[in-house]
């Protein structure tokens, strides 16, 4: 079995999809990437959750993400259940969806989780950088769907803090202020960095205007 960690480099492979074979790190180039994980096809979570990734296609395209979504059924079924989706959610899936039927990739990022199921993928998603580093790891039980609008606000953070010496504080979101990296100490780098200047809360905790706004 094998366990991701932050900062491991996502493994690579080569599978089918709705869109035909995906070579995932030719695929995925030098775009962030978002590989998130579904149970099964023809369920009502995931037609929501798809539905939900298909509508936030500019989102992520500004933000230079692609999504791309795994499940253990095979393409034929994929391309019928994309249908439903495409229907029910009034939008239209333009992402691929990997065919695992032999459970290739969900044995590279630990999917199937056999005390939650020995069949089913658990409802997981990665956040990779464009130096395919995974950054991040979100893991959900079958019965609950995703939130959308935290894996965008996750991605907007980490954008902004590997351009900034910053970091995001609870329930930020793009637009809100940010705290100055403790590490940070040389009064004219600060200075340079963060011209609207900050409020010094305690040495240690330092409020700034986001600095990219």
């Amino acid at each position: 079995m094998t366990t991701l960690r932050l900062g491991d480099t996502a493994p690579d492979f080569t599978q089918d999809s709705n869109e035909g074979p995906i070579a995932f790190h030719a695929w995925a180039g030098d775009s962030w990437v978002v590989l998130f994980s579904h149970p099964a096809d023809f369920t009502p979570v995931c037609t929501t959750e798809l539905g939900r990734t298909a509508a936030l296609s500019g989102e992520f395209a500004r933000r230079g993400v692609k999504p791309i979504a795994v499940s253990v059924d095979p393409v034929d079924k994929h391309r019928e259940w994309i249908g439903d989706i495409n229907d029910t959610q009034d939008t239209t899936v333009d992402f691929p969806i990997l065919a695992d039927v032999d459970r290739k990739v969900a044995g590279l990022y630990d999917l199937i989780h056999p005390n939650a199921s020995t069949t089913a993928t658990v409802r997981s998603v990665f956040i990779i950088d464009p130096k395919k580093v995974i950054r991040t790891t979100i893991t959900y039980p079958a019965s609950t769907g995703r939130n959308f609008d935290e894996i965008l606000r996750v991605i907007d953070s980490l954008q902004l803090t590997d351009s900034h010496k910053v970091a995001t504080p609870v329930n930020w979101r793009d637009g809100d202020d940010v705290v100055i990296l403790p590490s940070l100490q040389d009064p004219a780098e600060i200075a340079q960095r963060f011209p609207k200047g900050y409020k010094a809360v305690r040495p240690y905790l330092r409020i700034t205007p986001q600095p990219n706004k």
